[in-house]
């Protein structure tokens, strides 16, 4: 998602009743809970925006990006809404912490226009393009450490989306696309750019291919863009050109005109460590098909490194917070003897090492946990290159499903997340013919689901877990791992 932060109002004078005007709610979402200001912030160049303001989540009191897409004709839009729909519920299950929030849409069809609205998380701190423009106004250097930090988390949301199914090409990444938060966390916006050219190209207000007509940003994007069908490496290359510019501030162009291939050349063969100028290079070939993958990007030798326990640790803290108490970082380092021996590596030939807890500051490890929640230190250079299949959307429930006549019937949906812990609760009723069946699931997206029937002494727990398969409560997974015993309860086993 490309915006900036608004620039500053000049003068003192007209200052409090401008911020007034800004403030202002222009507009609600029909559910209340998004709040349209007049503030509008600069959306760079994504198709076919033509307006976007900052706006309020009244749940979480935080500030977001109200999106407006304007059609140009009723009619036309009638005829994209099918394929609208499909778009931005798939958009709305991306979900990758180096990725802007895609957080809500709706369509608005009143009187003569038509127009889509959607709800994008709002990066405060600016773009890449102004960081670097500031750190070499300062007069610094890149730090090779915060540029391979960069280089992972951005490489880390590349291999999500084209590992999606089906893939999402990014087709606009470039240095106003990428966004830095002021905790070093790297998130990369626009995602659905290329969506929009290929859905949207002849019905929406304005040129979807005015980006090209930018001269600034045209280096970032591969010689074959628009000549061929889309693919991940023109992705690759526009990351390797922000590669470069992360390393060396900023390539100079011509003038105020586009940057020439001689520029990026001659910037590439500025970088001092060969590593890091064969990496970059190799994501900039002129041959699309010679171009890495992100995924085997992470793995060059000048970003991979093999994660330290205590990294695979954090880790795995963070994924399983939902199954400890709050606090119990704290609560536990509080405990701990500052003298007492955390670790020892002896040595036979010499004196061995002692580690004790003083030697770890509790508010570092705070920090760094809280570095490994927001995704700053990912573990994608381990991930598998099995697709990511987009989430399907939640099933409706009974009393929605009774409402809903269809002339055909519709096909089986069937439940694909993984359970992940299982509560489980049998009541005997006092005559002893049948029991009463509670249970509680959480699932692996915390959107947790719960049963409750009646069963009797006659079923077995085979037929009951067909059953739940059967309406969608279950996974067949969860279903084949279960322990087929006599007792009905056993059903807790089918926890994986």
């Amino acid at each position: 998602m490309t915006m900036s932060v608004p620039e500053s109002i000049s003068g003192s004078g007209g200052k409090e009743e401008e911020s007034e005007d800004e403030s202002e709610i222009l507009e609600e979402s029909p559910c209340g809970r998004w709040q349209k200001r007049r503030e509008q912030v600069s959306q760079g160049n994504v198709p076919g925006i033509e307006s976007a303001y900052l706006a309020m989540d009244t749940e979480e009191g935080v500030e977001v990006v109200w999106n407006e897409v304007q059609f140009s004709d009723k009619k036309v839009f009638k005829s994209f809404e099918e394929r609208i729909k499909e778009m931005f519920e798939n958009l709305m299950q991306v979900e990758h912490p180096n990725i802007v929030k895609f957080h809500k849409y709706w369509l608005d069809m009143r009187e003569s226009r038509a127009r889509v609205i959607f709800i994008t998380e709002y990066m405060s701190s600016g773009s890449l393009k102004q960081f670097l423009k500031k750190t070499k106004k300062n007069h610094k250097t890149m730090n090779v450490k915060a540029w391979k930090r960069w280089c992972t988390q951005i490489l880390s949301a590349l291999s999500y989306l084209h590992s999606c199914d089906p893939p999402i090409i990014h087709g606009n990444l470039t240095c106003d696309t990428i966004f830095i938060q002021h905790n070093g966390l790297i998130k990369i916006g626009s995602v659905w750019h290329r969506l929009f050219v290929n859905v949207f190209a002849e019905a929406i207000h304005g040129n979807v291919h005015q980006h090209r007509d930018e001269m600034r940003n045209q280096h970032f994007f591969a010689p074959e863009y628009g000549a061929a069908e889309d693919d991940y490496a023109i992705d690759i290359f526009s990351f390797g050109i922000s590669a470069l510019e992360m390393a060396v501030l900023e390539i100079q162009a011509n003038g105020d005109t586009s940057v020439s291939k001689e520029a990026v050349d001659h910037a590439g063969q500025s970088l001092e460590d060969p590593l890091m100028r064969e990496f970059i290079q190799s994501c900039v070939h002129t041959e699309a098909k010679t171009r890495p993958t992100a995924h085997d990007l992470l793995f060059h030798r000048v970003l991979f490194e093999v994660h330290s326990l205590k990294l695979l640790a954090a880790h795995c803290f963070i994924n399983n917070q939902y199954l400890l108490p709050e606090n119990c970082v704290e609560e536990k380092t509080k405990s701990f003897d500052p003298n007492g021996i955390m670790a020892e590596i002896n040595h036979r030939d010499r004196p061995g090492v002692h580690l004790k807890y003083s030697h770890v500051s509790p508010l570092e490890l705070d920090k760094f946990l809280e570095d490994v929640k927001n995704g700053i230190y990912p573990l994608m250079n381990f991930a598998s290159q099995r697709p990511h299949p987009i989430p399907r959307a939640l099933s409706l429930s009974q009393e929605q499903m009774e409402t809903v006549k269809t002339p055909s019937p519709e096909p089986q949906e069937t439940e694909t997340r993984k359970v992940v812990q299982i509560h489980c609760n049998l009541e005997v009723n006092e005559e002893g013919t049948r029991s009463h069946l509670s249970l509680f699931l959480k699932m692996d997206d915390r959107l947790h689901r719960q049963l409750s029937c009646d069963v009797l002494p006659s079923d077995h727990p085979k037929d009951l877990a067909s059953e739940l398969v059967h309406h969608a409560f279950i996974s067949e997974v969860s279903s084949r791992s279960s322990k087929h015993q006599a007792s009905p309860c056993i059903l807790v086993t089918f926890s994986r």
